[in-house]
């Protein structure tokens, strides 16, 4: 999958301008965040996988947990509030990382993917530091 293709939502107001309906929505850390849910949730479905169906789970769980929490705590009106949120989504991008590591370590997900998927999530990582020092 490349990230390159994820477009988001835009709407063309009656003035012709593009908006978003959603102040979240023009986050690049929530965008990338989406595309992380897309590229994980193509791993968990990979036929190659013999793993129990818990792990793929939580990997999926903790992936959707990320944009979420992006988008819930950017409509938190208190900026301690917002932090929570920003910091719930910081610490599930350090589940996935630990999941896909453990997925790596016991075989059953190879390099190339093992490395795109741990790029995407220091990527992540790095915004998400980044987007929680702005509210402070």
């Amino acid at each position: 999958m490349s990230f390159a293709s994820f477009s988001r939502p835009a709407y063309i107001n009656s003035f012709r301008r593009i908006i978003m309906p959603f102040a979240f929505e023009e986050l690049h850390v929530y965008q990338v965040a989406l595309k992380w849910v897309a590229l994980s949730n193509a791993l968990t479905y990979t036929p190659r996988f013999n793993l129990k169906r818990t792990i793929l789970d939580q990997l999926g769980r903790a992936s959707l947990s990320i944009p979420l929490n992006i988008a819930e705590g950017n409509g938190r009106w208190h900026d301690a509030e917002k932090k929570q949120y920003f910091r719930i989504a910081r610490g599930s991008i350090f589940e996935c990382v630990a999941i896909i590591q453990v997925l790596k370590s016991i075989g059953e997900i190879p390099e190339p993917r093992f490395s795109e998927c741990y790029s995407c999530l220091e990527q992540l990582s790095k915004m998400m530091a980044g987007l929680i020092k702005s509210v402070e």
